[in-house]
């Protein structure tokens, strides 16, 4: 390992999150060809059965525990599920990663089923995010995934997402499974809130 990798290496520990490629490099004042160098080292070490994998994304690092654990992770610290992604929150994640930026109604189109908590929810865990509006009647709000996205699913690019249906089977396998999960629309959390005023009528002034 080069002394650039070992800083590289360091900075992506005490950051905990992810850092621009271009950042660091310019910050390290290194040269491309040698920080190209140092990244391939640490993806070497940070692979396979390592612990620790390291995530490049949308020209972006970051470390992250490696899935092939996550089960025993779970078993020690107990984190929030991923079961908390229900079945047709999957259908509704994958719809919009494949046809962004898209409307919450172009989505219960396609999904023939009122998706409201499915949005708000994949919203809540930081999944997807609002873009924009769609400039129709009514204004609609357009939603898009996020980087946590890519990052929980292990996809480098939204360029790189497989078809529809791999990519579904992707999501469901992930996902923890739950027997008692079913199609419909609930929301997920103990303490039910009023659905927000962007989600219950599309047409309103701004966003929320």
């Amino acid at each position: 390992m080069s002394r650039l990798s070992n800083e590289i290496e360091a900075i992506l520990f005490v950051s905990g999150k992810e850092i621009e490629e271009s950042f660091i490099k310019e910050k390290l004042g290194a040269e491309t060809k040698d920080f190209k160098q140092a990244l391939a080292e640490l993806e070497n070490k940070y692979s396979g059965e390592s612990g620790i994998h390291l995530l490049r994304f949308n020209k972006k690092l970051q470390f992250a525990s490696n899935p092939d654990y996550s089960g025993r992770i779970e078993a020690v610290l107990n984190p929030i599920k991923e079961r908390e992604l229900t079945n047709a929150m999957l259908e509704t994640l994958a719809i919009i990663a494949y046809k962004q930026p898209v409307t919450r109604i172009e989505v219960e189109e396609i999904r023939s089923v009122d998706c409201t908590y499915s949005v708000q929810n994949l919203v809540r865990l930081g999944l997807v995010e609002c873009v924009g509006r769609k400039d129709t009647i009514g204004k609609p709000l357009l939603f898009a995934t996020t980087d946590d996205f890519l990052k929980r699913f292990s996809i480098s690019d939204v360029t790189d997402l497989p078809d529809y249906e791999s990519l579904l089977q992707k999501l469901q396998e992930i996902s923890v499974a739950d027997t008692s999960v079913t199609t419909v629309e609930k929301p997920m959390f103990d303490k039910v809130e009023e659905v927000p005023e962007f989600l219950a009528g599309e047409a309103v002034a701004k966003v929320e």
